[in-house]
């Protein structure tokens, strides 16, 4: 069993940035690919970005490449989603989730263990 904790959402303003921590307690975290998702008011749970176990592959959805980061430490068992030049329409809970093979996938289907997210609030 993999125990996922979210940290450090609020409320910012746009152009600010944040960085998301997700806590992994439980197995070894090098074999578990790691993603981040969000599902905002009335809306699809969508993709946001996946690393794979060894952390040397990276997938951001295309709406936020080039603002988005995704980076994990193994040593902390901890994943980190560095948000910058934030967006209203980022505005979302975003779950933390581990897939229980090190590949790394957009498809929120494959993954194994989710936390219990974290809300991010973008005011304009």
């Amino acid at each position: 069993q993999v125990q996922l904790v979210e940290s450090g959402g609020g409320l910012v303003q746009a152009g600010d940035s944040l960085r998301l921590s997700c806590a992994a307690s439980g197995r070894t975290f090098s074999n578990y690919a790691m993603g981040w998702f969000r599902q905002a008011p009335g809306k699809e749970r969508e993709f946001v970005a996946t690393i794979s176990g060894s952390g040397g592959s990276t997938y951001l959805a295309d709406s936020v490449k080039g603002r988005f980061t995704i980076s994990r430490d193994s040593a902390k068992n901890t994943v980190y989603l560095q948000m910058n030049s934030l967006k209203p329409e980022d505005t979302a809970v975003y779950y933390c989730a581990a897939r229980a093979i090190p590949f790394y996938s957009e498809n929120y289907y494959l993954y194994d263990y989710w936390g219990q997210g974290t809300q991010v609030t973008v005011s304009s």
